[in-house]
């Protein structure tokens, strides 16, 4: 029988990742040929990523990486079965690694045909669902290019990346910022203006509904019942809309025996809370209307004003799960 030593056994160890056991197991099998053990291993992967290809690979890992230059940013999740392994620092040095060839492709297809230390990124996954024992796959894929690119990852649970027109003085803060809150509140879109008008008609029908059914079971309690808007995005409410509600304000002062000579002071709140409650769908699915996490009291398109020529270009976010 064929001698192994330690040190070719380390030396496959460090190439593959396989156990010490399982390395010295190929080397033995491949009589030593360094390459045939390699192989052998990767058989291995390939008959347990076949057991195990209906599994959920709902754990693993978000990472975002951006070029040197900050033109590119990448967001990926490498998947994997149980959060034990997710939390494994080699699981997550190897996400890594994957993010820094991905940032070099425009699609998840072509990135897994990238190659990987002399096998395609596919293969590289194969071979380590053989080694670690669960099922690898990539879950998400997403790419920004931009004049300036930020990225922020939360716990490895949710990367994000954005995007912005110009790298204006401190657009690292910037970006990060949105960064973050693209990762905390999960904007879908930029502004409300990229509404389908059919898509905002039948979620107002749905929330509308939703709200009156629960007030159904709050009159019953006794309780408050909750305001039911008309609206529930800034794309529904025309300039005829703004003034009717002006009006109604208006009306709603007189009856209420207000000097008319002060109402100039309070219309102005009092439209800004018109706009609050019937704007909903903008508050949670669009980036620029939200309410910026670092100060409730500004929006995110306010914050992003503040640095003066600069707009946000676009912006991914990819998650576990």
């Amino acid at each position: 029988m064929t001698k192994i030593t330690a040190a070719e056994v380390n030396k496959l160890r460090k190439a593959t990742g396989a156990g010490m056991m399982d390395c010295k197991k190929a080397l033995v099998e491949a009589e030593g040929d360094f390459d045939n053990a390699i192989d052998i291993l990767r058989k291995k992967g390939q008959k347990v990523a076949a057991k195990r290809a209906d599994r959920d690979s709902s754990e693993g890992a978000a990472v975002a990486k951006v070029n040197d230059d900050n033109s590119v940013g990448v967001a990926i999740v490498l998947g994997c079965e149980t959060d034990f392994v997710g939390k494994n620092e080699n699981f997550l040095a190897l996400a890594k690694q994957l993010a820094e060839i991905a940032i070099n492709f425009d699609s998840k297809e072509a990135f897994l045909e990238a190659d990987f230390g002399g096998i395609s990124v596919a293969e590289k996954l194969i071979e380590q669902t053989g080694v670690i024992g669960e099922k690898l796959d990539i879950k998400a894929f997403e790419k920004v290019e931009a004049p300036y690119v930020g990225a922020y990852v939360h716990i490895n649970k949710i990367a994000a990346v954005v995007g912005l027109s110009a790298d204006v003085e401190n657009a690292a803060t910037l970006a990060k910022d949105l960064a973050m809150q693209v990762a905390s509140m999960g904007a879908t879109t930029l502004s409300y203006k990229d509404f389908d008008p059919a898509f905002v008609a039948s979620e107002t029908e749905a929330r509308i509904a939703v709200i009156e059914k629960d007030n159904i079971e709050l009159g019953r309690l006794g309780k408050p019942l909750k305001n039911v808007p008309k609206y529930i995005s800034m794309a529904q409410l025309t300039p005829e809309v703004l003034a009717q509600a002006e009006e109604d304000a208006k009306a709603q002062l007189k009856a209420e025996g207000k000097p008319e000579q002060i109402w100039d002071k309070i219309l102005p709140g009092k439209m800004d809370r018109f706009i609050s409650d019937n704007t909903t769908l903008d508050k949670e699915q669009c980036l620029l209307d939200q309410d910026f996490i670092k100060d409730e009291k500004s929006t995110v398109a306010k914050y992003v004003a503040s640095y003066g020529q600069v707009e946000v270009t676009g912006f991914k976010r990819v998650t576990l799960g």
